[in-house]
């Protein structure tokens, strides 16, 4: 079972700055494929950003040059960096792993969710 924590959310004014950080609890973090999702008020859960074990990144448009996903394996923790935010980034976002190991799949993973808010 693996077990991630987000953290970094909050109130920010529109055109400010947030990084949220989801660790997780397992050693082999480094194999896992990361995601953040967010989902808003009446609307559906989507993929804002993605890293592959491998360093490959995906965004979605709605995001892109403004959001950054990174990763530290050495502390099993994956970053959102959030600049230029909009009213309409406001959602819980939360973070997803798909743990591949040496061994083989082991299951696609969910954090609580932060709450983001963006404040005109």
């Amino acid at each position: 079972q693996v077990q991630l924590v987000e953290s970094g959310g909050g109130l920010v004014q529109a055109g400010g700055s947030l990084r949220l950080a989801c660790a997780a609890s397992d050693r082999t973090f480094r194999s896992y494929a990361m995601g953040w999702y967010r989902q808003a008020p009446g609307k559906q859960r989507e993929r804002v950003a993605a890293l592959s074990s491998g360093g490959s990144t995906n965004y979605a448009d709605s995001v892109k040059g403004r959001f950054t996903i990174s990763r530290d394996n050495a502390k099993n923790t994956v970053y959102l960096q959030m600049d230029s935010l909009k009213l309409e980034d406001t959602a819980v976002y939360y973070c997803n792993a798909d743990v591949r190991r040496s061994t083989g799949y082991y299951g696609n993973y969910w954090g609580q969710g932060t709450q983001v808010t963006v404040s005109s």
